[in-house]
């Protein structure tokens, strides 16, 4: 089946997050909307006929997990990755970052601390301080517009005895990075030496671009895989957010009991009615048209930077790996990061998501969503054009 990317749906009459939350965000409900990271596309028709069948049901009580469910995780990773997961390590839960979330609870006391790599997802500060732990920054390293890991500060901040758990983002968000088998294996070999929990958010995976393949961390030696945790989800791959669900995947049976125990105390354990089937549906069904959304994808991220190029010289673009999502260097501009998204939403009438978020010591990024039909992205991109023509 052919499915057309360029479609542009009005996604302001289906509660959508991304549209509806733009007043209370930005202070204006019209900029363009390129921040919740969702897509403006249409998920897999076999997703949606699995949907409607469920739906024509009529009755959608307690849902059962049929054994079919993690089966098909384990399908997808073993054809995508070449990782052979054990059905009977995987857990079920709301999404990655509730998650990560009860992760940092379970594996860490107040007062201890976490280790995070910046610029990252917002969340996993969020998640980190929520529960009165602290964030470790191994901050990455910028040359030329290219991001690396200080490995030495890496190592540092790893021998520190509060240290007990680190998030790793892989593929990287906001980045677009994705890390080589050697990069993980150093990362991972540090944090066990040290008594480090690593916990790898590997919800991007799927989405990889210019002939790159991710590597499942838990994956590169038994060893390794003896000491990671790792969350992924079909959820971001197939525009599936609201539908709720997640795998994390455990080294043994007695870390897996302990989360399960954390989500089944506060009686969440069951997939609603429409994830159970819509997450099964993409796994063993939705391959075709991910080929097409890769493929379309792919011609965003070329559009945005060859329009950067011809007409916003002064704003870089990164080119991810991975993601949907482009990181803007917008230094040039001179601005605060007040000053960028007062310019960015008054000027360019744009709602992109914030650098400094991502790295609190950060001046001068905006993140911005690409998933997109190409003449949304084309109308924002001339909006900034002739925001920064201005100035």
């Amino acid at each position: 089946m052919k499915y057309n990317f360029d479609e542009v749906i009005d996604r302001s009459q289906n509660r959508s997050s991304k549209y509806d939350e733009r007043m209370k965000t930005f202070g204006d409900g019209s900029v363009i909307p390129l921040w919740v990271a969702d897509m403006d596309f249409k998920t897999a028709q076999p997703i949606i006929d699995a949907c409607k069948k469920k739906a024509e049901e009529g009755i959608w009580g307690y849902t059962s997990r049929p054994a079919s469910y993690f089966e098909a995780v384990k399908e997808w990773e073993k054809k995508r990755n070449g990782w052979d997961v054990d059905t009977s390590l995987m857990s079920w839960c709301l999404g990655v970052v509730p998650a990560l979330s009860a992760l940092v609870k379970l594996y860490t006391d107040e007062g201890d601390k976490v280790m995070i790599q910046t610029p990252v997802y917002p969340e996993f500060y969020d998640v980190t301080e929520a529960w009165g732990r602290e964030v470790v920054e191994n901050q990455l390293v910028e040359k030329d517009g290219s991001w690396a890991i200080d490995f030495d500060d890496f190592e540092k901040k790893a021998k520190d005895e509060r240290v007990k758990v680190f998030l790793l983002c892989s593929p990287h968000n906001p980045l677009g990075i994705v890390w080589k088998p050697e990069e993980l294996e150093r990362m991972a070999n540090i944090c066990i030496d040290n008594g480090v929990l690593l916990v790898s958010d590997e919800i991007h995976s799927d989405l990889i671009f210019h002939g790159k393949k991710h590597t499942p961390t838990a994956m590169i030696s038994d060893r390794i895989a003896a000491n990671i945790v790792t969350c992924v989800s079909a959820t971001k791959t197939f525009n599936l957010a609201g539908l709720q669900a997640s795998t994390t995947i455990f080294p043994n049976q007695e870390m897996k009991a302990k989360f399960d125990r954390f989500w089944m105390n506060m009686d969440i354990h069951r997939n609603n009615a429409f994830s159970s089937v819509a997450m099964e549906a993409a796994y063993r069904e939705g391959e075709e048209w991910l080929e097409q959304l890769l493929e379309y994808l792919s011609g965003n991220f070329d559009f945005v930077k060859e329009y950067c190029e011809k007409y916003i010289p002064k704003i870089k673009p990164n080119v991810p790996d991975a993601t949907y999502l482009v990181w803007l260097d917008c230094r040039e501009l001179n601005m605060t990061n007040e000053e960028l998204r007062n310019f960015m939403v008054k000027k360019a009438g744009l709602g992109l998501n914030e650098g400094w978020k991502f790295g609190r010591s950060l001046t001068g990024f905006m993140r911005l969503n690409t998933a997109c039909p190409r003449s949304v992205l084309e109308k924002a991109l001339g909006q900034l054009r002739n925001a920064v023509n201005a100035l």
